[in-house]
């Protein structure tokens, strides 16, 4: 058990970039200890496990992996979104998809996968197949392939791209089989990287350029909100994808579409 513990605090600590004395003083602890730790020299108690991941940003379900490797039980519950216990959780982010009207909005879990939209998100992506939009969806999948809303995009090149390195960063700093998998299929459903940084922006972001069915265009711009102070697994793992007019034409449009 505790070595296994020892090989997972060296892999987040290489992953983060952090030292054995960064993670000490962030830990409240010494060097020593530590690389007692690392060296499997030394038993770190529950509380110290839990210290340490969270000195190094270790998200919630691979806390739970760390206590486990350590020998001691999960200290964080996994509740599943549709228990009265999240009640609370479900009302907020009702709130904000509704709020958000008529902008477009969802509601993902960790691996891109929807858990709730508002109803301007469903007509934006009403172009999609059937089985794209089906039960369950994932959102990277529906907004870039070619069956999905991708037949809108007028930059593909350039937000397609964007999307997939933030999935592949996420990766990066939290791996996960799934994500690789699904950064993987992205990658084959889009252009090709452009070789050099097009001019197509806002002036500080890459928009989502969409030509609409009367033949013009919008742009969106898109922003992600997390539980900054959850302590449940799956609160912890939601994001709320909201996207954002870019210019008042599109605030004009999308409004008009949500009164039709």
């Amino acid at each position: 058990m505790a070595g296994e513990f020892a090989v997972a605090l060296r892999g987040w600590r290489a992953r983060r970039h952090v030292s054995q004395l960064e993670l000490a003083l962030r830990a409240g602890t010494t060097q020593r200890h530590v690389s007692f730790i690392e060296g499997n020299r030394s038993m770190p108690g529950r509380a110290m496990v839990v210290r340490l991941a969270e000195a190094l940003e270790v998200p919630l379900r691979e806390r739970n992996s760390m206590l486990l490797a350590a020998g001691y039980a999960p200290a964080y519950e996994e509740t599943r979104l549709e228990d009265p216990k999240l009640e609370p959780v479900r009302n907020a982010l009702n709130r904000i998809l509704k709020g958000h009207m008529p902008y477009p909005a969802v509601v993902v879990e960790r691996y891109g996968n929807l858990v709730a939209a508002n109803e301007a998100f469903w007509e934006l992506t009403d172009v999609a197949v059937p089985e794209l939009r089906q039960s369950p969806v994932s959102v990277p999948r529906l907004l870039l392939h070619p069956k999905g809303l991708a037949s809108r995009i007028v930059n593909p090149d350039e937000w397609a791209w964007h999307v997939i390195d933030a999935l592949r960063k996420e990766n990066l700093r939290n791996p996960s089989e799934r994500l690789e998998a699904l950064v993987a299929e992205l990658e084959q459903l889009v252009p090709e990287r452009p070789q050099h940084p097009g001019p197509d922006h806002v002036g500080f972001a890459v928009p989502l350029r969409l030509r609409t069915d009367g033949g013009g265009e919008i742009q969106l711009l898109s922003t992600l909100t997390h539980f900054a102070t959850a302590v449940d697994v799956t609160v912890a793992e939601l994001r709320v994808e909201a996207f954002l007019p870019a210019d008042e034409p599109t605030a004009a449009y999308l409004t008009s579409a949500s009164r039709s």
